[in-house]
């Protein structure tokens, strides 16, 4: 699961995908500042590289914010203001200010990255166009393969769907994989931080005889449907319909047609497996074993902790995760929840030490306003309370559980053990996990797993990995 919820405020990175565009305010009529610049900040130990992309319109200037190493784009700055020589772009949400001075020869920018009451030397320089981040295993045309642009429909909620169906050029009927995304809008190549991990996979696969299927989310690219009303079943769903095209395409072998999800595309394929005498096999990759609201908890420690937050804060916040999870499994009147957690909220307060009640009230402006607000989704409150083992237990086609050892979103111990538990429960003879050594949630190698790093890896998915999939699906398609 790609999405990061209930805000970590303390790291501008896991906010950018989620801003939406503001204008600044009106600038002299002298336009200096128009243009692309570019400085480094420190993102543990390593550089990323931030650019500024600013233009006029309408007699003011605007800028959108790149952080070029991490494969974010567009991102908007709610504020520009140049006067006399200085500068400032303010990205108001994410709480993210830069200042800075003009040069003479309006070349560079000389200046202070301030977040999180932290301030960080940075110099922006003007640059003609901003460099292309290296992805060496996107696979380059002419594929040896064919490629079939698709759609189809799950009449029951009236949501079309449009991918590409990779097929090898000659040789069918043949094996197949339906690809499931993790979750957040995401396009059929599964495209995080300019990584697009289902395109790699699917090329990998194609070439190994195997035909591949890939999708767009509903909302995203050519598919239609809103994402945001929709939940993890009605996902499943959209699966089920795509298991129907591909029985009903005369290249696929109707009995050899398998599944493969990564993060709640990992949760989605059992769901579906569970349902339907057609999933031959599934795959999960970093797929959970735990309830949702037992993910999320354990996802913020981790990733609060790799962001160097102190014990004493990761306590408080995973104590208001615990209550506000706890009422969301209890109450399902939403309106009624948000009140209970107002009230309980306050109860904490009155009854947390001095230290915690500030740590408290300082979280009360931002931690819990964004919980509240995130809770108008009905993915949230969803994946919150649902809990994948009684889908594991009714599956019965051949399961292949990988996670990364340094996955910080869903932690490999924890859930691999629960997969297998429940898996072998429900009498599965055919279980295999595997937890792959020094990769992350994307399946990257890596040095800590944080999210930091996702778009600082030039690797999108590790060779091992991809070789272990296909090795294992070709090893129960063969006829």
């Amino acid at each position: 699961m790609y999405r990061i919820v209930l805000g970590l405020s303390l790291n501008v990175v896991a906010l950018l995908s989620a801003l939406s565009p503001l204008h600044g305010q009106d600038q002299p009529k002298k336009q200096t500042l128009e243009g692309i610049w570019m400085g480094p900040i420190k993102a543990g130990a390593k550089d990323v590289r931030m650019a500024f992309i600013v233009t006029a319109k309408d007699g003011k200037l605007v800028a959108t914010m790149d952080s070029v190493d991490q494969g974010a784009k567009g991102i908007p700055v709610a504020e520009v203001v140049f006067k006399d020589g200085v500068v400032k772009f303010d990205i108001a949400i994410a709480k993210v200010v830069f200042e800075g001075k003009l040069n003479k020869e309006a070349t560079e920018i000389v200046g202070e990255w301030k977040q999180g009451g932290a301030g960080f030397p940075m110099t922006l320089k003007r640059v003609d166009e901003l460099p292309v981040v290296s992805r060496p295993q996107d696979p380059k045309r002419p594929y040896p393969y064919r490629e079939e642009e698709v759609v189809y429909e799950n009449k029951k909620d009236n949501v079309k769907l449009a991918g590409t169906l990779t097929l090898p050029k000659s040789g069918g009927p043949f094996p197949a994989v339906l690809l499931i995304t993790g979750s957040g809008p995401q396009n059929r190549d599964s495209e995080i931080k300019g990584h697009k991990t289902f395109l790699v996979i699917a090329d990998y696969l194609t070439r190994r005889g195997i035909a591949v299927l890939r999708v767009d989310d509903r909302g995203v690219g050519g598919s239609t449907g809103k994402i945001d009303t929709s939940t993890t079943a009605d996902f499943a769903g959209d699966v089920l319909t795509g298991i129907d095209f591909l029985k009903a395409h005369k290249e696929i072998d109707a009995k050899r047609i398998g599944l493969i999800g990564h993060s709640e595309g990992g949760i989605i394929a059992p769901m579906v497996a569970a349902q339907s005498k057609d999933v031959a096999f599934i795959v999960m990759l970093a797929g959970t074993g735990l309830p949702g609201g037992d993910i999320l908890m354990l996802q913020t420690k981790l990733i609060m902790k790799s962001l160097g937050a102190p014990q004493e804060e990761i306590d408080v916040h995973t104590k208001l995760q615990a209550m506000v999870y706890g009422v969301i499994n209890k109450e399902t009147d939403l309106e009624v929840a948000k009140k209970l957690i107002v009230e309980k909220f306050a109860d904490m307060k009155a009854k947390a030490s001095p230290e915690d009640k500030k740590r408290l009230e300082m979280r009360e402006t931002t931690d819990l306003k964004f919980m509240l607000k995130d809770l108008d989704s009905k993915w949230l409150r969803y994946f919150i309370s649902n809990d994948p083992r009684p889908s594991l237990r009714k599956v019965q086609c051949p399961v292949l559980a990988l996670n990364g050892s340094k996955d910080q979103q869903v932690p490999p111990t924890e859930n691999l053990t629960e997969i297998a538990k429940a898996l072998k429960e429900g009498g599965n003879k055919d279980v295999t996990t595997k937890e792959m050594a020094d990769l992350n949630h994307l399946f990257q190698t890596c040095k800590t797993g944080s999210i930091v790093e996702y778009g600082l890896i030039d690797e999108t998915i590790a060779p091992a990995v991809l070789e272990m999939m296909g090795e294992w699906i070709l090893g129960r398609v063969k006829k």
